[in-house]
C-alpha cells in the first residue's frame, strides 16, 4: 500500500485522533508566530486537514497548502475558514505553483520524514527554494531519534491511542519495524472502531518514515543550497540535547 492510499484511510480518523494529542503539542503557535512575522503569503507542505495552516489563515494571511492526499484535503475543505485558502494536491518533491513566491514556507508535524530517500529530500528542498521569496524562511520539524529505540529492529503492536469518532470509541494499535541501513521505519497502524452490538470496523494503514541525525540534517540543508541553518531541540527554541524531542530546522 502506498503512502497516498494509506492517507485515504487515515483521513477518516485524523482530526479525532490528534485532537487527543493537541494539548501536548506547541508547534501550531510556533509556526503561526513565524508566519505572522513574515507578513505572508504562507505555504505549508503536507498540510493535511489544516491543523497548523488554519490558525495562520485566521490571522488574515494569504495561505496555500500542498498535500498528496485528496482525502486529507477534502477533510480540510469541509472546515470553517477555508474559503480563502488555496489547496493543491501534489507531492512535496514535485509541486509547482508557477510564479508564486512566499516569504515563509513550512512543513509541520514531521511531514518531511515521509520522504524516504536523499533524492526525494533534495527534490523537495529544491522546490522549496524555487518558491521562497528573496530572504524567505523555510521551517520544519522531525523527531530526535532515541538510540535505544532505533536499535530495536521490531516494535510489537501495542495500543497507542484511544479516542472518540462521531460518538463511537476507536482504538489505535501501532507496530513498527526498523531498517538501520536505510534509516527507515515501517509503521502499521490498526484502527478498531466500535460500531455497537459487538460489531467493529478495522482499518489498517501502512506508512514509512525516515529518521535523521542532527548533523545529517545540517549537511542536507547546505547541500540543497541553504546557507543560514539553525536547528533547535524543541519549539521553545531550546538547544539540541540528548533528551530533546525534536529537531526544529530554520533555514534561509
Amino acid at each position: 500500500m502506498s503512502t497516498t492510499e494509506s492517507y485515504e484511510y487515515t483521513a477518516r480518523y485524523y482530526d479525532a485522533a490528534y485532537e487527543e494529542l493537541s494539548a501536548q503539542r506547541t508547534d501550531t503557535k510556533f509556526y503561526r508566530d513565524l508566519a505572522v512575522a513574515s507578513g505572508g503569503p504562507v505555504l505549508e507542505l503536507g498540510c493535511g486537514t489544516g491543523r497548523a495552516l488554519l490558525p495562520i489563515a485566521a490571522q488574515g494571511l494569504a495561505c496555500t497548502g500542498v498535500d498528496l492526499s485528496p482525502a486529507m484535503l477534502e477533510q480540510f475543505r469541509r472546515k470553517p475558514g477555508t474559503a480563502g485558502i488555496n489547496l493543491v494536491c501534489a507531492r512535496m518533491e514535485s509541486f509547482d505553483l508557477g510564479a508564486q513566491r512566499f516569504p515563509f514556507v513550512f512543513s509541520a508535524f514531521r511531514a518531511f520524514q515521509h520522504l524516504d530517500t536523499v533524492e526525494q529530500q533534495l527534490a523537495c528542498l529544491a522546490r522549496v527554494r524555487a518558491h521562497l521569496a528573496p530572504g524567505g524562511l523555510f521551517a520544519f520539524d522531525v523527531f530526535n531519534p532515541k538510540l535505544e529505540n532505533m536499535a530495536r529492529p521490531v516494535e510489537p503492536e501495542t495500543l497507542d491511542l484511544s479516542f472518540t469518532y462521531e460518538g463511537r470509541p476507536v482504538r489505535r494499535y501501532v507496530g513498527a519495524t526498523r531498517d538501520r541501513t536505510t534509516q527507515l521505519i515501517s509503521i502499521t497502524m490498526r484502527y478498531v472502531e466500535e460500531l455497537g452490538g459487538g460489531a467493529v470496523k478495522e482499518s489498517v494503514v501502512h506508512l514509512s518514515m525516515r529518521w535523521f541525525w542532527r548533523y545529517e540534517l545540517e549537511h542536507l540543508m547546505h547541500r540543497a543550497g541553504f546557507s543560514d541553518v539553525t536547528i533547535h531541540g524543541d519549539f521553545d527554541r531550546s538547544p539540541v540535547g540528548a533528551t530533546t524531542p525534536a529537531f526544529v530546522v530554520l533555514a534561509r
